[in-house]
């Protein structure tokens, strides 16, 4: 049985004035999949992830989302087609309360009725009712981390892109973080940029290694580790 690809790019090519950050990059993505994105510093794998994402305008080549050319788009436009989205750049309103900022993030897809019950499932569904009237200004790091998580699973996105979910976090809060991206899988595919090579083998069955702009090898992260190409320009590095 053919597997769908839900998000494919074709020679996509990133260019900063003469600096080169993506050079036609052909990937894909396949229904269901969770993929992790690594590589050293200046690889061109976040570079890659804001052409997906809206964030930048690719200089050359096509991105595809379920046969959608996204092409260009903003970030906006990529979440209406039902993909959940969390960059570097915080999403979430400090002064109001953990539920009022998952509310929020519900009542942008829902009427008011249905926003509260789904805002009540992703409150317990991401751990947080016991935080929930308190402030996301004043949690710790991962906490808000969790609380932009629940905020981009709020809408049941059927793709989820995540870039360095478990940055910052303490080694329980990674954990935990690792155990709800496994839960999210079992209904959504995944894209992931991540530095934390324990965090990437607690999720990823497979991984895509950048380096130089490109893509170096895709395989299971237990042969990626083993690769003595890998080794060198990744893993025997220091971030």
């Amino acid at each position: 049985m053919r597997r769908e690809v839900v998000v494919e790019t074709r020679d996509l090519s990133m260019r900063f004035g003469g600096v080169s950050a993506n050079e036609n990059v052909n990937f894909r993505l396949f229904a269901g999949e969770l993929r992790c994105l690594i590589g050293p510093n200046g690889a061109g794998k976040s570079t890659f992830f804001k052409c997906l994402t809206g964030q930048l305008k690719p200089s050359a080549g096509q991105v595809v989302i379920r046969d959608v050319e996204t092409t260009g788009f903003d970030p906006h436009q990529i979440a209406q087609l039902g993909v959940g989205i969390k960059t570097q750049i915080p999403n979430v309103f400090d002064g109001l309360t953990v539920e009022e900022n998952v509310w929020l993030a519900c009542r942008r897809w829902n009427d008011a009725r249905r926003a509260r019950v789904i805002c009540a499932q992703t409150l317990e569904r991401v751990k947080l009712g016991d935080l929930r009237t308190r402030a996301v200004g004043a949690l710790a790091h991962g906490q808000r981390q969790w609380v932009e998580l629940a905020m981009v699973i709020a809408a049941d996105p059927w793709l989820v892109l995540l870039d360095e979910p478990a940055a910052g976090m303490t080694d329980e809060e990674t954990r935990f973080t690792a155990e709800l991206i496994r839960e999210i899988n079992r209904t959504a595919s995944l894209i992931i940029v991540e530095h934390d090579m324990n965090f990437i083998r607690a999720i990823a069955k497979k991984v895509t290694v950048f380096y130089r702009g490109s893509i170096l090898i895709e395989d299971t992260m237990d042969a990626i580790s083993a690769d003595p190409v890998v080794r060198d320009v990744y893993l025997g590095h220091k971030h």
